[in-house]
């Protein structure tokens, strides 16, 4: 008997493992979206357009569930969490996917156990596009073996266990992140600066020559998802607090995500970088205006 499977939050992750899943038609999904007037037609569209089945309360999404994959924003992870534990089936295994930190895992495990489910932290290693049920899984926590096995048999091929601390598959992510997102913060400043100074072509060159490109993909990034990549960052801040490690370049990392992230408003996405730093020349609060003398190529 396949295992019945429960999504909570419907955004690009949950929607690209749905697409990828052979158990879209069953599965069964709420997104807190459903419960604002303004956003749910658009959400119920998203639901009807992707063959799954929609709930309009978390306790129909979590009724008779085997396995719960909260692919939440990292603000959410939580509140999501908090809202599962009242109707959680026993025994049901609680996959956080959330990019948040060890202490709000092991946190949200914590309310998750004492109502009678199985908690287990994952921490997803790439973007969930292309990747989908490719993406690499890292898995831990106490029912970290039985959590992998359920993620192999519902289709994910790339399930790792790494421990049986909740919080271990969790640091690894968040401290990677440091690295990843930071780059794409300081690709996003060093091109601000370069249109400022009428350099860009030339600092792309001295980087390298397939820079141009990595710096189209992480303004793409930034620009799509900029907003949740900074709160997912706050989680990094309170992750190196955790760890005694003062996040002076995270905070940087925090703000340049999230300006970027407010770019677009409603606007397509920019299809090459040159169309993308026309973007930041016209909306980029810091790009407004050029300094006399200096050009913006």
């Amino acid at each position: 008997m396949s295992p019945r499977i429960a999504l909570i939050g419907f955004g690009e992750a949950g929607r690209t493992f749905a697409a990828a899943g052979e158990w879209r038609a069953t599965v069964r999904v709420f997104d807190i979206k459903t419960l604002d007037p303004a956003t749910a037609p658009a959400m119920r569209a998203a639901y009807a357009a992707h063959g799954v089945i929609g709930c309009e309360t978390l306790a129909q999404a979590l009724d008779g569930a085997d396995i719960v994959l909260s692919l939440v924003t990292a603000d959410q992870a939580a509140p999501a969490a908090q809202a599962a534990a009242q109707d959680i089936p026993p025994g049901a295994l609680f996959c956080d996917l959330n990019s948040v930190s060890p202490g709000t895992k092991t946190r949200n495990a914590a309310v998750l156990e004492a109502a009678g489910g199985r908690y287990v932290d994952v921490a997803v290693m790439s973007p969930v596009q292309p990747a989908a049920l490719t993406a690499p899984l890292l898995v831990s926590g106490p029912h970290g073996e039985d959590g992998a096995a359920m993620l192999r048999s519902i289709g994910f091929s790339k399930v790792q266990p790494c421990g049986a601390s909740i919080g271990a598959a969790s640091a690894t992510k968040m401290v990677r992140s440091v690295m990843v997102k930071g780059i794409e913060a300081l690709t996003a400043e060093m091109l601000l600066a370069a249109r400022a100074a009428g350099v860009t072509d030339g600092v792309l060159r001295s980087l390298g020559g397939d820079w141009p490109q990595k710096a189209d993909y992480n303004l793409d990034r930034m620009l799509a998802h900029g907003t949740r990549r900074a709160a997912e960052m706050e989680e990094v801040v309170a992750t190196l607090s955790e760890l005694g490690i003062d996040p002076l370049m995270t905070r940087g990392t925090v703000a340049r995500q999230r300006a970027m992230g407010t770019l677009l408003a409603g606007a397509d996405m920019p299809q090459d970088l040159e169309a993308k730093l026309a973007l930041l020349d016209e909306r980029h609060p810091e790009r407004a205006s050029t300094p006399a003398g200096r050009s913006a190529a």
